[in-house]
């Protein structure tokens, strides 16, 4: 069995927030040259066989930018693996290969290829967000789409979802880690080149894709009884609740949480945080530095003075959070650091609070952390914990992954799992957590959407923990209840970040929602 995600290099984080990263992509260009010198010639000894483009979505052969997988990250072995490894798979195949950053990049290859009898095109996402497979799917051609795992699969979920929503006739796809379920996709290719549909090759990679995902496994998990408040309480708790949005958050969605939620957002300068960093006690954030040193599994690669600027960033979210008389913040983390508005990642800090029972929230996400006031006061003071899922039907598991997470799952007084102290993955800068959380308990995934009164849900049981050093640091790995396809299909809607708790939830959520006249869609 052989495994295509295992070379190394990392990342971390949302939607929205890397759209601006895609500047960094015009080196892709003069890399295209580079992976197309490896192909075949097309001679009339090949028209018998079933001739594929690949082409690779990504900003750059080494990624110039923080991005998922992370910077620096060199791509060429990746793609000559995958290459090299169809090719001996499917002998009856040739493969040509391209790389695109973006739309025009993609549309010279389509029009390059009118005269180079391609029966079909493989779609690699290798970056989250650049957007290739959609104008390589407008062709009408078959289109197959992969995902790089923790690399690419951020665009993977948000754009699959998309095409199966609007029922795109010619676009299969593979969330797989094994490449033998690549090839095999890849082979249906030659259901078009011997007379049959577009149709019915989009319908046996599907059908492959199901035949191959396990059978869920025993889903039974271990005891855990979660204190609840009463739903009266709980929406008493969230009027009562403030949530400070510290360098600009989701566009438009406040006035929808202060209506139906009760929760009062309250927007924040960046300068406000940094000036009380600057004045956070040196002595008490050294103090906080080691302690945190001391309880960490390993520190690993954290240059001079990180932990203490770190310390000194969670005091400053405290003394903010006073001065506001507000329990839960949320900060353009990425924006603020890469703009040098403020001077240390939060990261830290937001671990920090979630293990005394506050809410720290990543990205200045304001629906996540919405979700987070509500399903904290419900849980008594257990963390949610946003992250950026993949899916890998291979193994039937999402894999939930951040570099923030508290490592108490079970609430400030509940007991405490290991955690590592790592760089933030994808600029490799910074101080975050890879927490290493327990198995064999039932989770519930939720985001709340005021603004269209309703409640995204699934369940998951916890499995295990990824190192795998592409991807955010915390990669939480759970096997789904229900349908692990049907998992594939909302994220067009509701973007890439989830929000886990440990517990069964499944009855406390439905009766908030009826408290507050939602309704919830099972995502699974």
């Amino acid at each position: 069995m052989t495994s295509f995600g295992q070379s190394h290099g990392c990342a971390c984080c949302q939607l929205n927030r890397r759209l601006f990263l895609a500047r960094g992509c015009a080196a892709c260009a003069g890399a295209a040259g580079l992976l197309g010198a490896g192909s075949r010639s097309y001679t009339a000894e090949d028209a018998s066989k079933t001739r594929v483009r690949i082409v690779f979505a990504l900003h750059a052969v080494k990624q110039p930018v923080p991005d998922w997988p992370n910077i620096g990250y060199d791509f060429a072995p990746v793609m000559k693996r995958i290459e090299e490894e169809l090719s001996r798979r499917c002998p009856d195949f040739e493969f040509l290969t391209a790389m695109a950053a973006g739309p025009e990049q993609a549309k010279k290859i389509v029009e390059d290829d009118k005269s180079a009898a391609i029966d079909g095109y493989l779609v690699y996402q290798m970056n989250c967000w650049n957007r290739v497979v959609q104008t390589i799917a407008e062709t009408g051609k078959p289109v197959l789409y992969a995902d790089y795992q923790y690399a690419g699969s951020g665009g993977f979920l948000v754009y699959t979802a998309s095409f199966l929503r609007k029922n795109t006739p010619n676009v299969g796809f593979v969330a797989s880690s094994k490449i033998e379920d690549l090839a095999a996709a890849v082979q249906c290719f030659e259901l078009v080149k011997k007379g049959g549909s577009v149709a019915d090759f989009v319908a046996a990679t599907a059908k492959l894709r199901q035949q191959r995902t396990p059978k869920p496994g025993d889903l039974t998990a271990k005891p855990d009884e979660v204190k609840l408040l009463s739903i009266d309480e709980c929406r008493k708790r969230m009027k009562e609740s403030k949530i400070l949005a510290v360098g600009g958050g989701w566009p438009g969605i406040i006035p929808a949480i202060q209506e139906q939620m009760g929760i009062t957002v309250v927007n924040v300068p960046f300068a406000e945080l940094n000036d009380a960093w600057k004045a956070a006690d040196k002595d008490q954030a050294g103090q906080i530095a080691e302690r945190w040193a001391k309880a960490a599994a390993a520190v690993v690669d954290i240059a001079p003075g990180v932990l203490q600027d770190s310390a000194a960033m969670y005091l400053a979210q405290k003394a903010v959070l006073q001065k506001h008389g507000a329990n839960a913040i949320t900060i353009n983390c990425l924006g603020g650091f890469y703009g040098k508005h403020i001077h240390a990642y939060p990261c830290l800090g937001f671990f920090e609070l979630l293990n005394e029972g506050l809410i720290g929230a990543c990205e200045c996400d304001l629906r996540s952390t919405a979700t987070m006031v509500a399903m904290s006061a419900l849980t008594q003071g257990r963390p949610g914990y946003i992250s950026d899922p993949v899916i890998d039907t291979a193994q039937r598991h999402i894999i939930y992954a951040h570099c923030v997470a508290s490592n108490r799952v079970f609430g400030p007084q509940g007991a405490a799992n290991p955690f590592t102290i790592m760089t933030h993955s994808e600029d490799r800068q910074g101080a975050s957590v890879r927490s290493t959380m327990p198995a064999g308990y039932m989770t519930t995934t939720v985001e709340f959407a005021p603004e269209r009164k309703e409640i995204l849900f699934h369940r998951a049981k916890a499995v295990g923990n990824s190192t795998e050093d592409r991807a955010c640091r915390t990669k939480l790995v759970a096997e789904p209840v229900g349908d692990i396809e049907k998992l594939l299909t909302e994220w067009d809607r509701w973007g890439w970040h989830r929000v886990t708790y440990y517990g069964d939830l499944k009855e406390p959520v439905y009766a908030l929602a009826e408290a507050l006249g939602w309704k919830v869609t099972e995502e699974a």
